[in-house]
């Protein structure tokens, strides 16, 4: 159970407070509601550019760290398709350097050419590296068009193209933090030894100032029913020849959500569920198997992936997956299939709320639902998942014509 005050700043902010006074550290942690999916679709990675650029200083600040490390603290940030977050763990004592660091990149950015300059090369490395360069590394640089027709989704959070950010200018780097990176587009979390008085007296200080701006609204077109089977064939020179099955599936706020993800799950969560235990295992089709739900807030994927055996066919790989599939769908769930699965996932719920940061990330997240009760919720949800649920769901999400399904051929 994660207790929590909340506030409203007058500019907008949103504050959350989890007080844990066992422990002799203060979390914070700043969740902007924007993500991949808020690009413009012939300027995407710029979410994931801001990361970056965050950290190259404010006006009045030139190094975000060095203040931060000089008091023991340490930072960390990640882009998602929905989010951007920043997160920093410092001594409890010193947490007014954390909230006079935040507000005023909140504030402002320096928009310094030279820091744009050096953080445009850090993410084209960081894309050529990690997507282009790296054995499977563009497999979502392809999945994603190929699921998503309609939806920003159908590209990746580093971007596009390696274009995107290299023609990137000043003027659109400023468009984008004045549009996104406002008070009313923010969740604070603060969390640790701290206080309710402390954390109100600290957030009228320092992010009071910041002035107020409207929510940018939010109208992504939405994707249409997927009524046809897609497949895309890609050649490369990596170890072993891979199969990726996405399925379309509810977002992360609709009440199937727990349903499906218990669901896949059963098909591939470890070394016991369906999909390893057969195909790896017993009939050794595959090296490695298993499925996993993307967790977006709009609709997403239910994945199946895994790499093959030398001399299994991409086609007999898919053949032995769908046979799987098909069974689960035909005759349901074992009522200790789900308990176990059940069992798995409130034990993660549980480890992850063993770190006080991990609390404060859950809660900000929750908080985009509308319901920050949502984190002391998930466990019911899931208990309250039935065999029924899962028989339901697997009708209507592992559909051939749900599909999107891509072979990724070993030319090695």
């Amino acid at each position: 159970m994660i207790s929590y005050s909340s506030f409203t700043l007058d500019n907008g902010l949103q504050v959350l407070v989890h007080e844990d006074h066992t422990v002799d550290i203060a979390v914070m942690n700043i969740l902007y509601d924007v993500g991949s999916r808020d690009e413009n679709p012939a300027k995407t990675g710029f979410a994931h550019l801001f990361e970056h650029l965050m950290f190259g200083g404010s006006q009045n600040i030139p190094s975000y760290d060095t203040p931060l490390q000089r008091v023991g603290g340490e930072n960390n940030a990640f882009t998602s398709t929905d989010i951007t977050n920043y997160y920093l763990t410092i001594p409890a004592s010193n947490l007014e350097t954390g909230f006079w660091l935040e507000s005023d990149r909140m504030l402002s950015l320096s928009f310094d050419p030279k820091v744009l300059e050096v953080q445009r090369s850090v993410v084209i490395e960081e894309f050529r590296q990690r997507y282009l360069n790296q054995p499977y590394g563009d497999v979502w640089l392809k999945l994603r068009p190929l699921a998503y027709q309609s939806h920003p989704y159908q590209w990746a959070t580093i971007g596009k193209e390696v274009s995107h950010i290299e023609n990137a200018t000043l003027d659109d780097v400023k468009d984008f933090f004045f549009r996104y990176y406002r008070p009313s587009n923010a969740i604070l979390v603060v969390a640790g030894k701290v206080t309710v008085d402390q954390v109100k007296r600290l957030s009228e200080k320092w992010f009071g100032p910041v002035p107020a701006t409207t929510k940018p609204t939010r109208s992504l077109p939405p994707e249409p029913v997927q009524q046809k089977k897609r497949t895309l064939t890609v050649e490369a020179k990596v170890p072993t020849s891979a199969l990726y099955k996405a399925y379309h599936m509810a977002g992360r706020f609709h009440a199937d959500y727990y349903a499906i993800d218990l669901m896949s799950d059963v098909l591939g969560r470890g070394q016991s569920s369906r999909l390893f235990h057969q195909l790896v295992k017993e009939k050794e089709i595959f090296t490695s198997l298993s499925s996993y739900v993307t967790s977006t807030i709009d609709p997403g994927l239910l994945v199946i992936s895994g790499h093959l055996k030398e001399g299994i066919s991409l086609t007999r790989a898919e053949q032995e997956v769908d046979a799987v599939v098909t069974e689960l769908v035909e005759k349901g769930v074992r009522e200790e299939e789900l308990e176990k699965v059940k069992s798995q996932a409130e034990s993660s719920l549980a480890f992850g709320e063993v770190e006080v940061m991990n609390r404060a990330m859950n809660l900000a997240f929750a908080s985009l639902s509308g319901n920050p009760n949502l984190v002391n919720e998930e466990v019911t949800r899931i208990q309250a998942v039935t065999t029924e649920d899962l028989a339901r769901v697997a009708k209507d999400v592992l559909r051939e014509e749900k599909s999107n399904v891509m072979y990724y051929q070993s030319t090695k």
